[in-house]
């Protein structure tokens, strides 16, 4: 699995980067995280991307470190899903308010 961060919004600027590898590596989650200038998603800022192969990529906005926890959440089950979507999205908790785009893998 991919994940990349925006580094343009603020999120990105204070170095939460770092705080998820730590985190999602604590967890088992493999998962390499890329970060990037800008993902075009300036409207609902803050911005961050899982995507594999075969799996619908998901694009999340408007995120603070408060949404941490949901990440790995979401990274989990993302790694654990055989095509990157879910049938009920309640256990993903606030992130699934938070979606921007789906894209079909």
């Amino acid at each position: 699995m991919q994940i990349t961060l925006c580094t343009g919004c603020p999120l990105g600027q204070t170095g939460f980067a770092a705080t998820l590898r730590v985190a999602l590596a604590a967890r088992g989650v493999a998962a390499t995280l890329h970060q990037t200038d800008c993902m075009s998603g300036c409207a609902r800022g803050s911005t961050i991307a899982f995507r594999a192969s075969g799996k619908t990529a998901c694009l999340f906005g408007d995120l603070t470190a408060a949404d941490l926890p949901d990440l790995l959440t979401y990274a989990a089950a993302y790694a654990a899903s055989p095509d990157g979507r879910f049938g009920d999205a309640r256990p993903l908790g606030d992130l699934r308010f938070k979606a921007l785009a789906r894209i079909p893998g």
